[in-house]
């Protein structure tokens, strides 16, 4: 085996570098050092690299990772700047984190350790969990979609596509406000009042955005210019188990009724009904529940006899001859010992009837009548 042994090896004509036609192999245990620098157009193959690389020149730039010509990792003077996608089949760990388009996260995130102060799309095919405060500039839900709350769901909101909905699934719904505040139900936009409840006040009802009804501290005002409508029945329709201060009309009779012990007449604001009757040689029948004046303005031979009633009530009936008129009445007028009272005949006569009723139904009607003649 040749060896050369030497301080220096130069060109055979000493003006540089030797040419190693065939190369150089440098054994396990030797190297290669000087201050100067090794040139080689070729490549270089070792098991490893040592140093920093810092004193490499031409190398392209060291602060980036690049895929062909397109930089993926770029260092800079904060930390690196990537390009792209990053996939990290361990964990990854930072202070902090900006992103400027999606970030998706496959797997389960189950701590955010410190705020979250902006995030403008969050969408999540599982549930969010918070320990703390959520504050949000708002909440878009789909349709039949619940906010539920309590630990059984007990009260759920949604909208159903139609309508909104409150739902108490285990209890009361209360709605509470301090003294002086109002609760209120109203329309949208406008905010035209529907009911209002004032703690500590009142209870308000609207018609048109106009009180109609208020609760007062012993009992209650009814506003505007209309009316009130009260029940309205039959006698027999009468409540089975009344109490005493209960109101109503009375269908039967045509009257308002009250009850204390038991039920009796309350005069209605209508007056008197009258009702007009023009018979020229027949008869005509007064309807004793639709009036209790009877105006009969008759001609010829005419008889008078009625129908309905109810005992107790008192009519009168006036009689205005149109002509020559003959009038007589039914059996069921009843007049003093007997005697029908023979009325003036002559044209433009006037003649007064009063009677009260005595008894109605199967068993005949009687009337207790007395006559007033020949007004003029």
């Amino acid at each position: 085996m040749s060896r050369l042994r030497s301080n220096k090896v130069v060109n055979q004509a000493g003006t540089g570098a030797p040419e190693l036609t065939y190369g150089a192999v440098v054994p396990a245990t030797g190297t290669i050092s000087g201050a100067g620098k090794v040139s080689i157009g070729g490549s270089i193959t070792a098991a490893s690299f040592h140093g920093d690389g810092s004193g490499l020149s031409g190398v392209g730039d060291p602060s980036a990772l690049k895929d062909g010509s397109n930089i993926k990792v770029q260092a800079v003077s904060t930390g690196a700047n990537v390009t792209g996608n990053v996939a990290a089949t361990g964990n990854v760990t930072a202070v902090d984190g900006t992103f400027s388009g999606n970030l998706t996260v496959q797997g389960t995130t189950t701590t955010i350790d410190t705020a979250v102060t902006s995030v403008d799309s969050l969408a999540v095919d599982g549930n969010i969990s918070a320990g703390g405060t959520v504050t949000a500039a708002g909440i878009d839900l789909a349709d039949n979609v619940k906010i539920n709350l309590g630990a059984g769901d007990d009260l759920q909101i949604s909208h159903n596509g139609t309508a909104n909905i409150v739902q108490s699934i285990n209890g009361s719904i209360s709605l509470q406000c301090p003294e002086g505040s109002e609760i209120q139900l109203a329309q949208g936009g406008t905010f035209e009042h529907g009911v209002k409840f004032i703690a500590g006040g009142p209870v308000q009802l609207y018609h048109d955005n106009a009180t109609r009804f208020a609760t007062t501290a012993d009992g209650v005002d009814i506003s505007g210019t209309g009316s009130i409508k009260v029940p309205v029945g039959t006698t027999a329709q009468r409540n089975g188990s009344p109490t005493a201060g209960d109101f109503r009309y009375n269908s039967t009779e045509g009257k308002f009724e009250g009850y204390t012990t038991e039920w009796g007449e309350i005069g209605g604001g209508g007056g008197i009904t009258t009702e007009a009757a023009t018979p020229s040689n027949a008869v005509v029948t007064l309807d004793l529940t639709a009036a209790q004046d009877h105006k009969v303005t008759a001609t010829g031979i005419c008889t008078i006899t009625c129908s309905g009633g109810a005992e107790g009530e008192s009519h009168t009936v006036r009689i205005i001859n149109n002509g020559s008129a003959t009038i007589g009445f039914s059996t069921y007028f009843l007049f003093p010992s007997g005697s029908t009272p023979s009325l003036p005949s002559a044209s433009g006569s006037i003649n007064l009837i009063s009677f009260t009723v005595n008894r109605v139904g199967a068993a005949g009607t009687q009337l207790l009548a007395g006559a007033s003649v020949n007004f003029s």
